[in-house]
């Protein structure tokens, strides 16, 4: 690889990075204030958690030889251990192993959402081992292993001809099906609130998690070039975009739009982007994003009307704006952009209009089953579910013994909790004690 590119590569990773500490603030900013550790914990568990599974065998599986030339998972031994990255090869082999381990990282921290506030922290991670193996890995498979010299690589990819950029099948829509069934099986919350308990922090997270894209999408170009300068530049138009979008939608339903709606339609505007970057139009972009993000506002409504506790909304944002974007492939991509992929208005070949909806319905029901039976067969085996008092106490205290907000230290550092107030003096000179109160916090 050359210099440059590798140069540009090792920029992007860093960037990717990011997106971890943004998605916790994000979500945690979502949540009370009593779920922040633990959605904190969840996040960069996930990154924990994956890159041990994918250095053991997890290469292999996506990116491995396809077992009987099937197309349907690669051969774990092909890069057991990571062993195979060991030694320069010329193409990049350690540095795009790496980005791999992101990707699928931070698609297992986005389903967190179905399980916020309610799940074990332990049984998330093994949770989480599993659903690498067996939903991540088939799907990175079909997408991201192309043929080569002797190597058959995904059949979604290679055999149908399915465009996907940067993963808007294995990573976007997988995260978003697998989320819901997730929060299926374990069911509504008992304690819920009415709205995010810290929304400077949620914008933070989402601006962490735009500068990430730019990696994210930018080093899948795979160097310091014309592709990645487009696949950024139409990023951050469909983050534009997707704002407006979201806003507008929220403008017309409710007379008001919120900071909490413009975060999530610079989210789900990215989302739509990701599959499309390279073969849409400048333009092209900015209505991706738009439509990415109204169709994800009309998803959250919808999930608030079937009652399903998706608690931060990924099979809304990512799933449903992941699968805008590919559709807006299929009928407005661009001969002119990079990819060169002429979409069916214009021009385009007219099997795309089966090809692309079979991938994306592939996707969808791969993702939801797989999930579906690997909680619903851990729950049967062993409760993944927090207990309702664990879950009324606040589950950051109660599984990780912390607090966000609080400190207990002793000492002339000691500051009071601003949430505590002195207590007025009665006319005998003694502190007034509150009666306790009998009702129970909200939290989320």
């Amino acid at each position: 690889m050359d210099p440059s590119d590798l140069a540009w590569m090792l920029a992007a990773f860093a960037l990717v990075t990011l997106m971890f500490p943004g998605l916790s603030f994000l979500y945690g900013g979502m949540l009370g204030r009593h779920q922040v550790l633990n959605t904190f914990m969840m996040v960069m568990g996930s990154l924990a958690v994956t890159i041990a599974v994918y250095v053991a065998y997890g290469h292999g599986l996506v990116m491995g030889n396809s077992v009987g030339g099937l197309g349907i998972i690669g051969n774990p031994l092909d890069h057991l251990g990571f062993r195979s990255v060991m030694k320069e090869d010329g193409a990049g082999g350690m540095m795009w192993a790496g980005f791999y381990i992101l990707f699928a990282a931070i698609s297992l921290a986005l389903v967190a959402s179905g399980a916020a506030g309610r799940m074990k922290f332990g049984a998330w991670l093994l949770f989480g081992a599993i659903w690498i193996t067996l939903v991540y890995a088939p799907l990175a498979h079909w997408v991201f292993a192309f043929d080569g010299p002797g190597v058959t690589g995904g059949w979604m990819v290679n055999t149908l001809g399915f465009h996907d950029f940067a993963g808007g099948t294995a990573i976007h829509m997988n995260a978003g099906a697998s989320g819901l069934a997730l929060a299926l099986v374990l069911g509504r919350r008992h304690v819920t609130a009415a709205r995010p308990h810290n929304l400077p922090l949620v914008l933070l997270g989402a601006g962490m998690i735009m500068v990430g894209w730019f990696g994210f999408n930018g080093g899948t170009a795979g160097g310091a070039n014309f592709l990645a300068s487009y696949v950024v530049v139409t990023s951050l138009l469909a983050a534009g975009g997707g704002m407006l979008g979201f806003i507008l939608v929220e403008r017309l339903a409710t007379g008001h739009s919120t900071l909490l709606g413009l975060a999530t339609g610079l989210i789900a505007g990215l989302v739509a982007i990701t599959p499309a970057a390279d073969a849409v139009s400048p333009g092209g972009a900015l209505a991706a994003g738009f439509l990415g993000s109204a169709i994800a506002a009309w998803a959250i409504s919808w999930k608030r009307s079937h009652r399903i506790d998706d608690t931060l909304d990924v099979f809304a944002v990512h799933g449903m704006a992941g699968i805008s974007g590919a559709l807006f492939v299929m009928f407005f991509g661009d001969p002119a952009a990079p990819a060169g992929l002429a979409g069916v208005f214009r021009g385009g070949d007219q099997s795309l209009l089966w090809r692309e909806p079979l991938a994306i319905a592939v996707t969808l029901v791969y993702a939801f089953g797989m999930t579906w039976i690997i909680a619903t067969v851990m729950n049967r085996i062993v409760s993944i579910r927090i207990t309702p008092e664990e879950e009324y106490a606040g589950i950051d205290t109660s599984l990780h013994a912390e607090s966000a907000y609080h400190l207990a230290v002793p000492g002339l550092a000691t500051r009071m909790n601003p949430e505590t107030t002195i207590p007025e003096e009665t006319a005998s000179g003694q502190p007034q004690v509150a009666e306790p109160s009998s009702q129970k916090e909200d939290i989320r």
